[in-house]
């Protein structure tokens, strides 16, 4: 079953790229070692949460928002998508995600991603 595992994190404006690096360079393993596992199938870091743009629909009305869709401490970083055989499985790989991505740390939420019929499993 594939998973999604979003990682929140607390923006920091004064993270800088060199202490980013570490960062950047444990996303790397994690990525290595799910991919010689065969459950990697794709992650990647998100703009900061200023260049959200929020779409609701209201009474058949598109309503455009610059930002995030609510206010909260800890903003969504990125993304991971694993193909894990249980839930047990997706908790011990996101375990290993670093959560600092936007400079603090934070959490990491799993959901199974909803599979239809017509789509071929990705390790088939």
């Amino acid at each position: 079953m594939r998973y999604m595992m979003l990682i929140y994190s607390r923006e920091n404006d004064a993270a800088t790229p060199e202490g980013m690096r570490p960062v950047a360079a444990a996303h790397k393993t994690v990525m290595e070692q799910a991919r010689d596992h065969g459950i990697f199938c794709a992650a990647d870091p998100l703009q900061p949460s200023m260049t959200a743009t929020t779409v609701r629909v209201q009474d058949g009305q598109s309503l455009v928002t610059d930002g995030p869709f609510a206010e909260t401490k800890e903003q969504l970083a990125g993304y991971y998508i694993l193909d894990c055989q249980d839930l047990d499985e997706a908790l011990a790989w996101a375990a290993k995600i670093p959560t600092a991505c936007a400079g603090a740390s934070g959490c990491i939420e799993i959901r199974p991603i909803r599979e239809f019929p017509s789509r071929a499993p990705v390790n088939a």
